[in-house]
């Protein structure tokens, strides 16, 4: 798996967005984060070595933009060479997520057509109203490959009506001292829906203040994904 930053520097958007971990590391390093600019990686998946190679080898998934959103609107000059490069590697899988779905008609190339073949696109959501919002988009949108992200997780959240065509749903907690609440029964019932319509399902991470079993603990960031894979409760292709 690699990871391709073309750009960094976002704005806080969504409710997810209160204690962004992009941000909050930036204000230790006096960055601003509110900037979005590009960065030296921006031509990363067509770089070539002596020997006229891809440096960034074949078959893999490449996570972009995870230091920004792919569709945050200082990107949109840039966007066009982007898409250009994720055209000539058709030998990999690009993954990004966003908070901006409501964007996606006004980013893509002219030639998207039904979808290019070796885009994934999650569509970040955190509590009901967003999920109601950004999944009525999209549901329509035409993109081959769909993933839903509930990261991090701060409502029960209900998806049915939504999961058709959806690829993997993956849940997540809020990592930060004073993170808003994760309960497990949200989990677990965002995983039966899954379970209902055969769609994969991924546990990403606990959060930082957890309640499970109506009882409260207070994990350390260390501890957050280790504990979500020890929870055993992800539903792959194999199961289903």
């Amino acid at each position: 798996m690699a990871i391709w930053n073309p750009w960094r520097g976002c704005h806080k958007y969504s409710d997810g967005c209160k204690f962004c971990y992009i941000h909050k590391g930036d204000y230790k390093r006096d960055i601003d984060t509110n900037q979005v600019v590009k960065t030296d990686k921006f031509y990363a998946p067509i770089l070539k070595n002596k020997n006229g190679e891809y440096k960034m080898k074949s078959n893999q998934i490449v996570n972009m933009c995870f230091s920004s959103d792919f569709l945050i609107e200082e990107a949109d000059p840039w966007r066009g060479e982007c898409w250009k490069m994720i055209k000539e590697r058709s030998d990999l899988t690009f993954l990004f997520l966003t908070k901006r779905i409501d964007r996606f008609l006004n980013c893509i190339p002219a030639d998207w057509g039904g979808g290019y073949n070796n885009i994934i696109v999650g569509c970040t959501i955190e509590n009901q109203k967003n999920a109601d919002y950004k999944l009525e988009i999209f549901d329509k949108l035409p993109i081959k490959h769909k993933n839903i992200i509930c990261q991090p997780l701060i409502s029960a959240i209900n998806l049915r009506g939504h999961l058709d065509n959806i690829e993997l749903v993956v849940v997540g907690g809020e990592s930060d001292f004073n993170a808003r609440i994760l309960d497990y029964n949200w989990v677990l019932d965002i995983r039966e829906q899954c379970l209902e319509k055969k769609v994969p399902f991924t546990f990403r991470q606990l959060g930082t203040n957890f309640i499970k079993d109506n009882k409260m603990y207070k994990l350390n960031v260390r501890q957050l994904c280790s504990q979500a894979r020890k929870a055993n409760i992800d539903l792959t292709f194999n199961e289903l």
